[in-house]
């Protein structure tokens, strides 16, 4: 992912008010960010708990963002939920229900999308870690390599549903 600034973010919400962009608190880590391993910037609005966001920028360099809300009861890890992101059961974090009010007129009607996700994001240093090798998967980096790639298909598939 490219660097991105406050002004692009806030101004990438395809989903909510300009207000609501307004009132966003960027990460605690935002000014040291390490862009290059992720597929998309999320996380947790500190002054907000059951506010999320999702940023990420498409392979034609536009950069869209989701406001999210966390519903209650986020599973503990090692549960049965899988991250509709990242897709691995045996991860050692969270997951819970997020929902998204779509974009456009079916947002403003009240439409909305709801997906299992990791609640502190941590899809895109989850598919980095290697898989032990075996004879399926002699080169454990191949399968990395993959699940970046299908962690990408997957946010802009989201993205693009909302």
């Amino acid at each position: 992912m490219q660097p991105l600034n406050e002004k692009t973010i806030r101004a990438s919400f395809i989903n909510a008010s300009r207000q609501e962009a307004k009132k966003l608190t960027p990460p605690e880590n935002f000014n040291s960010l390490d862009w290059e391993s992720l597929e998309y910037l999320g996380w947790r609005d500190p002054k907000m708990p059951q506010r999320g966001y999702m940023i990420y920028t498409n392979a034609n360099g536009e950069t869209r963002g989701l406001l999210l809300r966390a519903t209650e009861g986020a599973r503990k890890a090692g549960s049965a939920a899988m991250c509709e992101m990242c897709r691995d059961v045996t991860l050692p974090c969270a997951v819970g229900m997020f929902t998204t009010r779509r974009s456009g007129q079916a947002g403003r009607d009240g439409d909305t999308l709801g997906t299992l996700l990791c609640t502190r994001f941590e899809c895109s240093a989850n598919v980095r870690i290697a898989p032990p090798k075996d004879p399926i998967n002699p080169d454990p980096m191949v399968v990395v390599a993959q699940r970046i790639i299908q962690l990408d298909e997957r946010v802009n598939s989201f993205i693009e549903r909302v």
